[in-house]
């Protein structure tokens, strides 16, 4: 049973979905011009995308360390997060696309009560995470993460991913699986199912940077379950991040059912069960066909923006999860 939430969620319910807005970013790739890696399209831009970055992680706890690894398709900024639980394996969080770190600024809390906590701003996407060299395909995605993995202390890890997160965290465990304790995929997309025809319209008016910011609201809030999204620092950030940075990563592919039915470590799946990004009757129905022995959540009337929603509950489900592998 979830413990009840102590304050709003707020930035969380408004913005999390939005934070993980693949189709519209699909888009944009598409009209931007084209280059080798992802880049800031101006100075200003940049600037301005830091100054709501740090005002959003302002609202998280204040990390025990600050890293830049160096991979070898660039450098990517992770946050150490000291939890209680000492001698317990970590957690691993990666946000949805365009999101970066202080997209957890809600779940911190109650996950540093399951163990230390790293988070991680996806190489190639707006945050302080700089891409250096082309990422060609999958297994350029799966290097750079286990490059990281590599330099941190620990022998294994619990990866946690929220939606483009949760294609990268069984993207790893597909591909270089060596380090990885366990999985929790929280609404991940193109893992178990495409995504809703009605997702891939809604998103073309939202997908262009020249537009009012207006449109791409809305399309965040119609992911988020119609809350509103404005005067929120993470939505700042994203909104920033979306304008003036240039996208050059592959288009992200729902994984082959063979190779998601290959994935050995054990995994948690929470469904959102009113998520929009696609059909969670579906994601759930194909994961337990594929994976038979995870465990799969459904959370009823919850949005995309569920890891916000209800950090409280994730935190239990994830608590029981890791628990007997420690």
């Amino acid at each position: 049973m979830a413990v009840a939430r102590s304050r709003p969620r707020r930035t969380g319910r408004l913005v999390l979905a939005g934070t993980a807005l693949v189709v519209v970013l699909l888009v944009v790739a598409v009209l931007r011009p084209s280059a080798p890696v992802g880049h800031w399209t101006s100075a200003a831009g940049h600037d301005a995308f830091v100054e709501a970055y740090r005002r959003a992680l302002a609202e998280m706890p204040a990390p025990a360390r600050t890293l830049d690894l160096r991979t070898d398709h660039g450098v990517v900024r992770v946050y150490r997060f000291d939890g209680p639980a000492a001698g317990a394996t970590p957690l691993v969080l990666l946000p949805g696309r365009a999101s970066a770190s202080p997209v957890w600024a809600d779940n911190l809390p109650s996950l540093l009560r399951v163990g230390d906590v790293y988070t991680v701003d996806l190489l190639g996407e707006p945050g302080l995470s700089v891409q250096e060299r082309p990422v060609e395909d999958d297994a350029d995605q799966a290097a750079w993460l286990a490059q990281v993995l590599e330099q941190l202390p620990e022998e294994s890890f619990h990866l946690v991913g929220l939606s483009i997160g949760g294609w990268t965290a069984a993207n790893l465990a597909v591909h270089r699986p060596e380090r990885v304790a366990s999985l929790t995929l929280v609404d991940p997309v193109f893992v178990f199912a495409d995504l809703s025809p009605e997702a891939v319209l809604r998103s073309v008016p939202a997908s262009v940077r020249w537009l009012p910011r207006s449109w791409r609201d809305r399309f965040t809030s119609w992911t988020a379950g119609g809350a509103p999204v404005e005067d929120v620092p993470v939505a700042d950030m994203i909104e920033l991040g979306m304008q003036h940075y240039a996208l050059a990563l592959p288009a992200p592919a729902r994984i082959e059912e063979a190779a998601v039915a290959g994935i050995t470590v054990p995994t948690l799946l929470v469904v959102a069960g009113s998520s929009v990004m696609h059909d969670p009757e579906q994601v759930a129905a194909n994961a337990r066909r594929l994976l038979p022995e995870a465990t799969v959540r459904v959370y009823a009337g919850a949005s995309h923006a569920v890891n916000g929603e209800q950090p409280e509950r994730i935190a239990d489900d994830l608590a029981e999860h890791t628990a007997r592998r420690r």
